[in-house]
């Protein structure tokens, strides 16, 4: 039995976590912290304050006894670097990277959907820095939907997920030919929701991750 800790922004992301793995040999234990999106706008934030909560957590979470650490929120992906990452004793997987491959290999553009705004700047750059790393040049663009991130963060989950589906069909809509997806967690229900009712295809973090995630960790499935 595996024992991976998942470190969320939000509460919304637990089920998914645990709806994506649940048939496997895993043991999740969460750890939730809102605290930096709560104050990421006041006047005396900084990324280093940022990174060193981050930093502080991840290591809280390794002498937990977990095999791995899993960050499932896309605005603390964004903090991660290769010194914070080399610091930590146990692997951290971020919830982006299997995503950003399946954008590497996609020969079309991509249109990586945001509902947080604080997350799009990181995650773009984080994007791009992928891509040219792996030496792939697709066109990639980023849409953010306004006035939505605040929903979910004030306990509205399905006044969020609903304009978030409406936001990706249209996005969709207006980009005939692109890959469509949705770049945070908390997003997946809408993504499926518009790609069952609609027809659709929207891509999303999870779908990218879990394939990798059993693969890397050796995950067994429950019998």
């Amino acid at each position: 039995m595996k024992r991976i800790g998942c470190y969320h922004a939000h509460y919304s992301n637990i089920e998914h976590m645990d709806r994506a793995l649940g048939e496997y040999e895993a043991e999740l234990i969460h750890f939730v912290d809102p605290g930096l999106d709560r104050i990421k706008h006041d006047p005396d934030f900084t990324p280093e304050l940022a990174e060193t909560k981050v930093f502080e957590t991840l290591d809280w979470i390794a002498r937990c006894h977990v095999d791995a650490i899993l960050v499932t929120c896309t605005f603390f992906t964004a903090i991660l670097n290769d010194e914070v990452l080399r610091r930590i004793p146990v692997p951290v997987i971020k919830i982006d990277d299997p995503l950003f491959r399946e954008i590497a290999d996609c020969s079309g553009p991509t249109v990586l959907v945001f509902t947080n705004p604080a997350t799009v700047e990181g995650t773009m750059g984080q994007l791009r820095r992928f891509l040219a790393a792996a030496g792939k040049t697709p066109q990639i663009e980023s849409r953010l939907l306004p006035g939505t991130f605040e929903l979910i963060m004030a306990g509205r989950k399905e006044a969020y997920l609903e304009r978030v589906r409406e936001g990706l069909l249209q996005a969709a809509r207006e980009h005939p030919g692109a890959r469509v997806a949705a770049a945070q967690l908390s997003m997946v229900p809408a993504a499926q929701r518009a790609s069952q009712t609609e027809g659709v295809a929207i891509g999303h973090a999870l779908a990218a991750l879990t394939e990798p995630l059993v693969r890397q960790l050796s995950l067994q499935r429950r019998t």
